[in-house]
């Protein structure tokens, strides 16, 4: 059905559950698709010929308009909340006030450092981000059936959309919902737009009473594409889900976090840094039979 599957990289814990989630988003047809999908780690690269790839938030920290001190600072966050973030022992309560914590005091940094507007674009351009193998194809063939592509990300907004539109692929049925940076009148960062958006509080609420949410409510067939246990709730608020198939990239610390993401996803892809398994699944989808 799909050759992909038998990638070594892929892990499956209910693989008749699977088959049939697959089978009946087929049935449905491309007119009752949709795909949420985080951004950084999901459908950028976690890394690349053993170096990391950066986040978006990653990417503004390392760049020139950030000076060594704003650097130092940002490391020194990353260095105490980020084993925070991904530690299997704690729970999503005791997670979501640090994580709040966490973006709202590298916000700050960052507006600090009197960002402009006009350098995003080489800020992107300089930087050693990566989307994963095969995104070509994963947004060609969504943009070709018209199939919504819905970008729920706790990075830097004007950052992801500069790497989708560097990529060449930022279609107009690709909508993003991120931290979005707020200019002055000379196109100089004052602050991010609330609401703020961090890796456990991720779900439609923040979409709800929007025509983009509206436009979606006859889409009842989801794939979910995520790399953390908080993308799961990404669809959460979504109106009437029919089928929903959970993708999840597990990227790193791979044996002591994989009970749990089986547990969590329907597929789990370990240290695959492709999006073979993703384009697999969408080729037998809306290939027309």
């Amino acid at each position: 059905m799909v050759p992909e599957l038998q990638k070594s990289t892929v892990r499956i814990q209910q693989p008749e559950r699977v088959v049939g989630l697959i089978r009946a988003i087929k049935e449905q047809g491309g007119s009752k698709l949709q795909v949420i999908s985080d951004f950084d780690m999901t459908l950028s690269r976690f890394g690349c010929n053993g170096r990391r790839c950066p986040t978006s938030h990653n990417i503004l920290d390392n760049s020139h308009v950030v000076s060594e001190d704003g650097k130092k600072k940002l490391k020194d966050l990353l260095h105490h909340y980020y084993p925070i973030e991904i530690d299997p022992n704690r729970t999503l309560e005791e997670k979501r006030p640090l994580m709040v914590e966490w973006w709202t005091r590298a916000h700050e940094l960052l507006s600090q450092q009197k960002i402009q507007k006009g350098d995003i674009a080489q800020i992107v351009r300089e930087s050693d981000v990566m989307l994963r193998d095969g995104f070509n194809e994963l947004f060609d063939q969504l943009h070709k059936y018209n199939v919504p592509m819905f970008i729920f990300s706790a990075g830097v907004g004007d950052i992801l959309e500069e790497i989708i539109r560097q990529a060449n692929v930022f279609y107009p049925n690709v909508h993003v919902v991120s931290n979005y940076m707020d200019f002055d009148d000379s196109g100089v960062l004052k602050c991010f737009k609330s609401p703020l958006i961090h890796t456990y509080n991720k779900n439609n609420s923040v979409l709800q009473g929007t025509a983009y949410f509206q436009q979606l409510s006859t889409r009842t067939s989801i794939i979910l594409l995520g790399d953390s246990m908080g993308d799961l709730t990404m669809a959460d608020g979504v109106p009437s889900v029919e089928n929903i198939l959970k993708i999840g990239f597990l990227n790193d610390k791979v044996e002591e976090r994989r009970g749990k993401y089986l547990d969590a996803y329907d597929i789990v892809l370990e240290s695959d840094e492709t999006l073979d398994v993703v384009n697999g699944i969408l080729r037998y989808i809306l290939m027309e039979t």
